[in-house]
């Protein structure tokens, strides 16, 4: 994983713990809070597969849009679309006064937010994976190259 994509990792991991201790919170739940950080998550770990696959992308907070960029390369994530969109709502829905997020609202995001996630972390795995198994057959084919030349 490029050190890059592992920093957006890193972040939209932290706003996954801080969206699922506010919803949790026994005492004075911020379910804003949750929906909040939930969207940052999704917008996080989104922005990570940009990264990792060299694609550009503007400052922007709409998980739909982000997704658009990403579908050529991973179509069936066409199935993110209703989650991305919900999510992109909550990015600035209850940063202001007028509007307040439930439990269930709350549930739900977390809901979406997490299929993203998981969707996310899949594909870097298996490209790490992919990464790894690749070097593992680089070095593999370098020592058997020495190996023939001094042998032969």
């Amino acid at each position: 994983m490029k050190p890059e994509t592992a920093a957006w990792v890193a972040k939209a991991e932290a706003d996954y713990v801080s969206a699922r201790r506010e919803f949790r919170a026994r005492k004075d739940p911020n379910y804003d809070s949750a929906c909040f950080h939930a969207q940052q998550c999704g917008e996080k770990y989104l922005k990570a597969v940009l990264v990792d696959s060299s694609i550009p992308f503007a400052k922007i907070h709409s998980l739909t849009a982000l997704l658009h960029l990403l579908l050529p390369i991973e179509p069936v994530w066409e199935l993110l679309k209703p989650d991305a969109a919900q999510l992109t709502v909550h990015a600035v829905e209850f940063c202001y006064p007028g509007k307040t997020a439930d439990k269930s609202l709350a549930r739900q995001a977390l809901v979406q937010c997490g299929r993203i996630r998981d969707a996310v972390r899949l594909r870097l795995g298996a490209e790490e994976r992919r990464r790894q198994t690749r070097r593992s057959h680089l070095k593999s084919a370098s020592r058997s190259a020495k190996s023939k030349r001094k042998y032969s």
